[in-house]
């Protein structure tokens, strides 16, 4: 698997890095800067919106991550995913401000376009 494989727009379901494991959903989408980097663009729920940098290495991605929360403070944190397949990305993350003794956790499926469910 290459870094191109990974490109496109994924639904995301996930849990928080908290003791409860508050459960998400949402979206994520993958495309590739001028350096061959991968520049993500998650939407959570429907109206957070979370982007990173990263890149890709033996079927591991790796995204720094960003985000405003609510309390307009901003937030950063890692997310790894192990590249399953190029449809299926199995992931954890970890906030900087996040309760250390949890992880958070998502798992990717990638949307199909009308033209890939045809072939």
């Amino acid at each position: 698997m290459n870094i191109e494989d990974l490109l496109g727009e994924y639904n995301i379901i996930g849990s928080n890095q908290d003791e409860e494991s508050n459960s998400y959903k949402g979206k994520l989408i993958l495309s590739l800067d001028e350096n061959s980097r991968i520049i993500a663009m998650w939407t959570i729920g429907t109206d957070q919106t979370q982007t990173g940098t990263g890149f890709f290495k033996n079927n591991i991605l790796v995204i720094n991550f960003r985000y405003s929360g609510e309390d307009q403070n901003v937030y950063k944190g890692v997310v790894v995913y192990q590249c399953l397949s190029k449809d299926v990305l199995d992931g954890f993350w970890s906030e900087k401000h996040g309760n250390p003794l949890y992880l958070g956790e998502e798992r990717c499926f990638r949307i199909k376009t009308n033209a890939e469910l045809l072939d």
